[in-house]
């Protein structure tokens, strides 16, 4: 789904906005989220005020950014929670019946709408509570990207076992994030399994298949950080998990996905694998 130009007249906007979305944006589960819904998420989700508003929430995230906002994807939003103190996705369908035509129940649909159209209409979507919750986010969301995968196959546990080493990675001011080292060593000692791989342009079996799109998956949300990479290398096959040029191969120590910190403070990178579903996001700590 194309982002709108929104200088065009708010009126003709609308309508072309919901012709668009009508015809092309599927009805997703929440598993299903599609990227650009996802995006629309993280722009007005708020970890902080989250974890503030929602201490039951909060006692389980071990503090992680990514997982405060994969809870609010998940189930939060389907149980009426607000991602911030100036939004409630159930209240802004309530509110505007007219995108009911095109969300229905869709409520991801309805975050996309509000931040790429709704709140430059003066739409209201405001929550009936915690709208007074007043916090200080030490965390912002630089890009975010999710891929799928599946979760029974061999590669499915190399790529959870993958992601949960990256999950948490602290990267300095100055310093470079190399997803190999993250990664760790591809060995059965550590839990990696043989699957199917990429080798001179052939399918073949090695230990450790599928870290690639733990890897692939981050350089996506570099992507849309604009993020550059110091050193990221293309599969020598097409990947089905993302757009052509999205993906990064590694391979031991000769093939890395790498980038530098050229931020004041410190970036994290966090990735979780959950039943089919790898996401990765970038944030900065304020």
């Amino acid at each position: 789904m194309r982002k709108l130009n929104l200088v065009i007249a708010k009126s003709f906007l609308s309508m072309l906005f919901l012709v668009v979305a009508f015809a092309l944006a599927p009805k997703l589960t929440a598993e299903a989220v599609s990227n650009e819904e996802l995006i629309a998420i993280g722009q007005i989700f708020d970890g902080a005020y989250y974890a503030t508003m929602y201490p039951d929430v909060a006692a389980a995230s071990n503090g992680s950014q990514l997982w405060l906002l994969n809870h609010y994807v998940i189930s939060g939003i389907t149980e009426g929670r607000n991602p911030c103190a100036t939004f409630n996705a159930s209240e802004y369908m309530a509110k505007n019946p007219d995108l009911q035509a095109v969300f229905g129940d869709n409520l991801h649909g309805y975050v996309y709408h509000y931040v790429n159209v709704g709140k430059y209409e003066g739409r209201d979507g405001t929550p009936s509570v915690g709208t007074d919750i007043v916090v200080d986010n030490k965390y912002t969301l630089l890009g975010i990207y999710s891929t799928e995968y599946d979760y029974e196959a061999p590669r499915g546990s190399n790529i959870k076992i993958a992601a949960s080493h990256v999950n948490g990675t602290v990267v300095k001011p100055g310093a470079t994030f190399s997803a190999n080292k993250a990664i760790g060593p591809r060995t059965t000692a550590n839990g990696f399994v043989e699957a199917p791989v990429f080798i001179n342009k052939e399918h073949a079996m090695g230990i450790g298949g599928g870290v690639c799109q733990v890897s692939s998956t981050i350089y996506a949300a570099m992507k849309v950080a604009g993020i550059k990479a110091t050193e990221r290398h293309p599969h020598s096959l097409p990947v089905y998990y993302l757009p052509d040029g999205w993906d990064a191969t590694i391979s031991g120590n000769t093939l890395d996905l790498k980038f530098k910190n050229t931020y004041k403070n410190n970036i994290i990178v966090y990735e979780t694998a959950n039943n089919g579903i790898l996401t990765a996001a970038l944030y900065l700590e304020n």
